[in-house]
């Protein structure tokens, strides 16, 4: 989803020409015993709150000027929920309005986004997907959020299963004895067994299904959120999503009992 973090290792060359306001160098963990720090892929968590499954982190620099960070999971790491309405903001493009990094990235020494944004630029990238960040936090409210880059995302993964509405953005999926929180944005795709996409879950005869009874009709995020909404129970899918960074990609309803 987050497309200008996986480009970002060929569009980075050209960090010493970008023209961005610049943060002042940031607060390490040692600087204050109360402060706390947490590396991961950020999710919106309701206005002005982000939430983020902590990660370990290791810096790493390459040839041609480029710095990342490699995100790990950490056992039994607890999901954090910060407010971020008072933060500083740093981003890793040379502008707080882009989409993509477009060629060059404005980053610190330490790796870390620099150009001075606001909380509410935030809020706008995280309606389009999740955010790898450092954030520094005391007391549940994030101080200061800085873009990293991620020169390696995770690959994809597909499994069945079912899955549960949390909210209108996620939903919990249960495969393999296992349950994990997933999130999605408009990009994800939501593969429909019934006649239109605001049917109500397999609702109908299944003219939209293939041999094996998944979804072939594509729908929208949506679609998928309507639907989820008038259900109680968990419902059988195939899903395609990104481990560690918790993001839901592709779904497809399911018919039968299977």
């Amino acid at each position: 989803m987050r497309s200008f973090v996986c480009a970002a290792a060929a569009a980075a060359l050209a960090v010493s020409g970008c023209a961005a306001p610049v943060m002042s160098a940031p607060t390490t963990a040692e600087a204050s015993a109360s402060t706390q720090v947490v590396y991961g892929y950020a999710w919106a968590d309701g206005e002005g709150r982000l939430r983020v499954v902590p990660k370990s982190e290791t810096f790493e620099k390459h040839e041609g000027g480029f710095s990342g960070y490699r995100l790990s999971p950490v056992a039994e790491a607890k999901e954090l929920r910060l407010d971020y309405g008072a933060a500083t903001y740093g981003r890793v493009t040379v502008a707080c309005d882009l989409k993509e990094t477009e060629g060059q990235v404005a980053l610190d020494d330490k790796g870390l986004g620099r150009t001075a944004c606001k909380p509410s630029d935030l809020a706008t990238e995280l309606e389009r997907g999740p955010v790898a960040l450092r954030a520094e936090h005391r007391d549940g409210r994030a101080t200061r959020i800085n873009e990293i880059l991620v020169p390696d995302w995770p690959d994809l993964k597909t499994a069945q299963g079912t899955i549960q509405r949390v909210d209108d953005s996620t939903v919990l999926f249960s495969s393999g004895g296992k349950q994990v929180k997933l999130g999605y944005t408009y990009a994800t795709v939501f593969f429909r067994t019934t006649a239109k996409c605001g049917d109500g879950w397999l609702t109908g005869r299944p003219v939209n299904a293939n041999q094996d009874g998944l979804g072939t009709k594509q729908c929208a995020a949506d679609d998928l959120t309507e639907a989820l909404s008038k259900l109680r129970h968990p419902v059988l899918v195939k899903v395609d999503y990104t481990p560690e960074v918790d993001s839901l990609e592709q779904v497809w309803e399911v018919f039968g009992d299977a």
